[in-house]
């Protein structure tokens, strides 16, 4: 509860991006009503800063609605939840609860719920950008959808790129597994990419995005993984000097929405949003492409290394955690399997 508190104070306050307004505590949790009636008061939310393609693309959907529906719709946005305290995983509860309408996050933080979407998580899922994208937005992301609403009181409606991971560390250059023995690194709360790091000889330690950045100054971690651009926005950069392009994951963001509110709009409504978040992937995809070279440029003026790391080197690591997809294959279902051709 204290939580919530924290929201609903800055909500009243104004103090978020948006000027949001606030909310009653009794009703915080109410579902939308089936007559839901204009205005349709609509907040976005994350945990980026508002300069970011995440929050960029959001601001997208926002204005496409604004524009369709005019003073029929009042959009609002909280960029970056982190800024007030919030943690990363908060994102899922805020929305599930109806306190934000729309949110986003990574796939891992959803496998404690969705145990499925583990099969996300697996390492070299595929061999490029091209082939995630048409995976994610064929039948595998849909199978994925419909795991999540099955599960958990969403909508999903897309999914923004988080794009190919990499390792940065405070350490040593790391081309082979081999140069991971015993370093300690942060992963995501997913028993698969935790077990992938095991099987490269590396420690684990599954943390969440408010808890890294300070485990890094304090030295307690060595290591992180994570698309350039997030280690840069998220300053990693300032304190590792050594980063490998080992693309090792590819993690998708599903964009969510509150299920009772978004089944309440109108059809038309409804409509427009779907194809509003559409434009946006689109859009954020786009801007990803560039903000991950734009970030390497930042690490290398900071003082850091990027390494791009052989084909013969990225088998080493293929070969590392081979024995993941035959636990897949004893864990996941056929059907699933065979959409990423496992």
């Amino acid at each position: 509860m204290h939580n919530r508190r924290k929201l609903i104070v800055a909500l009243g306050a104004g103090t978020l991006a948006g000027a949001l307004p606030s909310v009653n505590m009794a009703q915080e949790v109410r579902p939308a009503s089936k007559t839901a009636k204009p205005p349709y008061r609509i907040i976005m939310g994350g945990y980026s800063p508002a300069t970011t393609g995440f929050s960029l693309a959001m601001k997208r959907i926002g204005d496409r609605l604004e524009a369709k529906f005019g003073n029929d719709v009042d959009v609002k946005y909280v960029y970056n939840i982190l800024s007030l305290g919030y943690k990363g995983e908060d994102i899922l509860w805020l929305v599930e609860n109806g306190l934000l309408t729309l949110g986003y996050q990574s796939s891992s933080y959803l496998t404690d719920r969705v145990p499925d979407l583990g099969i996300a998580d697996l390492p070299f899922l595929f061999s490029d950008g091209a082939q995630a994208r048409a995976a994610m937005d064929g039948s595998f992301g849909a199978a994925l959808a419909q795991r999540i609403e099955a599960k958990m009181d969403y909508r999903i409606l897309g999914w923004f790129e988080n794009g190919f991971r990499h390792i940065s560390n405070r350490l040593r250059t790391i081309r082979v597994p081999a140069d991971m023995k015993g370093m300690k690194i942060r992963v995501l709360p997913s028993k698969v990419q935790e077990r992938t790091f095991e099987l490269i000889g590396a420690e684990p330690k599954i943390m969440d995005l408010s808890e890294v950045l300070p485990a890094i100054k304090a030295s307690t971690i060595d290591a992180q993984e994570n698309p350039f651009f997030n280690t840069v926005t998220y300053g990693i950069h300032k304190y590792h000097r050594f980063h490998s392009a080992t693309n090792h994951f590819y993690l998708s963001r599903p964009i969510f929405l509150h299920r009772p509110t978004f089944d309440a709009w109108p059809q038309a409504l409804q409509d427009e949003m779907r194809a509003a978040v559409r434009d946006a992937v689109t859009f954020q995809r786009g801007l990803h492409v560039r903000e991950e070279e734009e970030s390497m440029v930042a690490i290398r003026n900071e003082g850091g290394e990027v390494v791009e790391i052989t084909p013969q080197q990225r088998q080493a690591f293929v070969t590392a955690v081979t024995p993941i997809y035959a636990e897949a294959r004893a864990q996941y279902g056929r059907d699933l399997l065979s959409l990423v051709n496992l």
